[in-house]
């Protein structure tokens, strides 16, 4: 099923998210949910809270990298209650967009390797590292676990200079691709 989006400006994203158990409600059909979300939304992550939910539940895949990182073919993966552990090498930039905030692409700072702790869709805990884009995509979704936007990142000047956009995307000002809900629209109907 093809879940909304949740756009900037809704409390959800800025919130760290708990924990959850194994025994979590529909947590299979809620993870082939974001999978289908994703997919259907061209992005190549999504984190729980951007669907609404302030749970540590993130899934990516980054097959659409393969041409410049061939390693990435196939790579797809499923992240609940992940903590990083480690983030190592002279960070580097490169241009982030976000499904929660649609047409605004800024270049981000990160860290060019990562170890992360985290359990798959199963529950069977990992302990892995990743490098490049794949370290790049788990940043920004583990960002979405923590309350943190890549718009967090920029400097003020950057800020300011895409304030105007990023209100019409919390006004829902902004026509997108997929379905999408709005925090202040939800707030107008009550």
């Amino acid at each position: 099923m093809f879940l909304p989006i949740v756009a900037y400006g809704d409390p959800v994203l800025k919130e760290v998210a708990d924990d959850i158990s194994s025994d979590h409600p529909n947590l299979k059909e809620l993870i082939e949910n974001m999978y289908e979300t994703m997919y259907a939304s061209h992005g190549v992550g999504l984190a729980a809270p951007q669907i609404g939910k302030s749970i540590r539940v993130f899934v990516i895949d980054c097959s659409t990298f393969e041409e410049d990182e061939p390693e990435l073919s196939g790579f797809k993966k499923t992240f609940i209650n992940a903590e990083i552990l480690e983030e190592e090498g002279d960070a580097w930039l490169f241009k982030e967009g976000c499904l929660s905030i649609p047409e605004v692409r800024e270049e981000v700072s990160r860290h060019p390797k990562i170890t992360i702790r985290y359990c798959d869709e199963d529950f069977v805990e990992h302990t892995e590292s990743y490098e490049g884009l794949a370290a790049r995509v788990i940043q920004h979704e583990y960002d979405h676990i923590e309350g943190v936007l890549f718009t967090d990142y920029l400097s003020p000047l950057r800020k300011r200079m895409i304030k105007r956009r990023l209100e019409d995307i919390r006004d829902g000002k902004i026509k997108s691709e997929y379905r999408m809900r709005f925090y202040k629209s939800k707030r107008r109907k009550r």
